[in-house]
């Protein structure tokens, strides 16, 4: 008996137009609204990173790859402005220094990038915020328990939990979803949070301080 004709692999079919886009989208809308599940907490953070920066601490801010962008977006919007005109305020990228970043890489290894500069530039009272869709980024853990032990609040905006910087962090934002979802909800986040601060800053400037 001879052997029947080799059995070719179907073709695989073709998505429908849009239905790529729209099923993102709808992966966009589902990590959005776990973001705002934590309305509360990012509106806290808000409210205390102002009171930190008026009392003359400073952010400092980190991440790798999307998330350093975000984490330096976060810091242009101090430094410069998010909305309304008002007085610059102390905040640096880590990641931005990229003399620092490839010095220290070189001499003791990419997972200190960020720690050893938290050990040289945070003081107690500071904010550190760590962006990582992942939260296993071995030199934000660094990061983290650098900060920790010079004393400043550390806050983690992350992947799905539980993870190693959620867990190295004094506080947290959990984002489960895909890692380039998880990346454009950090900017939705860092707004709000931006929104946050400068409410925060109005009611500071007005009298009508509120607590937590």
């Amino acid at each position: 008996m001879s052997p029947g004709p080799a059995t070719r692999p179907r073709p695989r079919l073709a998505p429908a137009p849009g239905a790529v886009v729209t099923a993102h989208i709808d992966e966009l809308a589902a990590v959005a609204a776990g973001l705002a599940a934590q309305a509360d907490r990012l509106d806290g953070w808000g409210r205390e990173l102002c009171r930190r920066l008026l009392g003359g601490h400073r952010l400092l801010a980190a991440g790798n790859g999307g998330s350093a962008a975000e984490a330096q977006h976060l810091t242009a919007e101090l430094v410069g402005r998010y909305q309304g005109e008002r007085a610059p305020f102390s905040a640096i990228a880590l990641h931005a220094d990229t003399s620092s970043l490839t010095a220290i890489g070189n001499d003791y290894g990419f997972e200190e990038v960020f720690a050893r500069q938290v050990s040289a530039h945070a003081r107690t009272g500071d904010v550190l915020i760590l962006l990582s869709t992942s939260g296993r980024s071995p030199n934000l853990v660094r990061a983290a328990q650098a900060g920790r032990a010079a004393g400043t609040v550390v806050w983690a905006i992350t992947g799905a939990g539980p993870n190693p910087l959620a867990d190295a962090a004094d506080d947290r934002i959990l984002l489960p979803g895909p890692a380039a979802t998880v990346q454009e909800v950090q900017l939705v986040a860092v707004h709000a949070l931006c929104l946050a601060f400068e409410a925060q800053l109005d009611r500071s400037r007005s009298g009508t301080e509120s607590t937590p």
